[in-house]
């Protein structure tokens, strides 16, 4: 059975990469598992961190993991580079533990798709920086990134 198809499809242009990273974002900021993995070929290959997931029944085992340790969760991805079925991306996100301790994650990522827009590969790298809750930077209430908040270059992230 053929998967539904994710527009835009590659190969992509600057515009159609960012549409795509934008919901990818969008996806993220919902913090909806199965919503994120259906974005995701059936057998997806991801290397996150020291990680490694397959298929989407390991995404969204993964993101729930992910989501119950990292609370109030909030990112923005911005794309780096961008050639045919391929999209190189930088991001950062916010959250905190169950203890209360503030977070930024930094990571790039690097996307490969297939016909049907379904990513097919993803690596991730990532790293935490501690930061208090004076340092924050994204408030916005949680879900989708407001149109009119600043991105990671705006923010100088």
């Amino acid at each position: 059975m053929a998967e539904e198809s994710r527009p835009p499809l590659p190969p992509f242009t600057y515009e159609t990469a960012a549409q795509k990273v934008r919901m990818a974002e969008d996806a993220w900021n919902s913090r909806d598992p199965a919503r994120v993995s259906l974005a995701y070929s059936v057998d997806s290959v991801w290397r996150n961190r020291a990680e490694f997931v397959n298929g989407r029944e390991e995404i969204v085992a993964f993101l729930q993991r992910k989501w119950a340790k990292e609370l109030d969760y909030r990112l923005i991805k911005e794309v780096w580079a961008f050639h045919e079925a391929r999209i190189a991306v930088r991001f950062a996100y916010e959250w905190h533990d169950d203890s209360g301790n503030w977070f930024r994650s930094y990571g790039n990522e690097n996307w490969e798709f297939d016909q049907q827009g379904l990513m097919r590969i993803r690596h991730a790298s990532i790293n935490d920086l501690p930061i208090t809750e004076g340092e924050r930077k994204y408030r916005w209430p949680l879900g989708r990134r407001p149109d009119d908040h600043p991105g990671l270059s705006d923010l100088g992230l």
